[in-house]
């Protein structure tokens, strides 16, 4: 693929070499090596690819079929796709991937907010340049690394905001993921742990308890110290 330029690059490399321009020389060769490199790829798997998604155009179609974990076929839907930023990239002169052929795919994940779509036209880059070189640094990795914290800063993730949601089950999902944690009451922790601790720790912790029943500070048996829980309990509600 473009074979003008390339055969260009090659003349240009040439005359380094007899310029004795090293630095000129190694970065061609370190381009190329990298340009050149091949990964080894399944025959079928290849030529089901080009089949599906550029000659029968499956995914833009919606009559894409996968087959699952558990050996059924699942249609592909990208509209299901809701939470996931979306971040779309092409070159200005790519001539493998046409314009506008990556900006489509949010047309197909219609479901995702707006606020979490972009895309990007790098000027000047074609189909490898994108991602490799000068137009890389910079401009396509720092638009993707914006693009990364913004959205990270704007939609916590999920584990980050558990928490919040648990201590606030009446509260709607959303006020829920950003609202604080209430500080427990000071009376709530030691209610709690007279609920749920054995008898003889709840007794050396709780000083009160020997008054109303003294057998057990004496290590009795936890049946019949149960009662002693009653009192402690009711105590700490009427303290809130």
């Amino acid at each position: 693929m473009n074979p003008d330029r390339h055969a260009s690059s090659h003349y240009d490399y040439f005359q380094d070499l007899i310029k004795g321009d090293d630095a000129s020389t190694e970065a061609h060769r370190k381009f190329y090596d990298e340009y050149n490199a091949v990964l080894d790829m399944d025959a079928d798997y290849y030529l089901d690819t080009i089949k599906t998604v550029f000659q029968e155009f499956k995914l833009v179609h919606g009559t894409w079929d996968v087959r699952g974990v558990d050996g059924k076929l699942e249609r592909v839907r990208p509209e299901d796709i809701k939470t996931t930023a979306h971040f779309t990239i092409e070159g200005e002169l790519d001539d493998i991937s046409g314009a506008g052929q990556t900006e489509a795919a949010h047309d197909l994940c219609y479901n995702v907010p707006k606020a979490r779509q972009k895309h990007l036209e790098v000027k000047g880059a074609g189909h490898y340049g994108i991602f490799s070189g000068r137009r890389w640094r910079d401009i396509t990795y720092p638009a993707v690394k914006s693009f990364i914290l913004e959205q990270h800063q704007a939609w916590p993730h999920t584990e980050q905001a558990e928490p919040a949601i648990k201590t606030i089950a009446t509260s709607s999902p959303v006020a829920a993921a950003t609202a604080p944690e209430p500080a427990p009451a000071k009376t709530e922790a030691p209610a709690a742990k007279a609920a749920v601790a054995p008898t003889a720790r709840a007794a050396s912790t709780t000083p009160a308890r020997k008054s109303v029943a003294p057998k057990a500070a004496a290590g009795k048996p936890a049946v019949k110290t149960a009662a002693v829980k009653k009192p402690v309990a009711k105590k700490a509600a009427s303290a809130k």
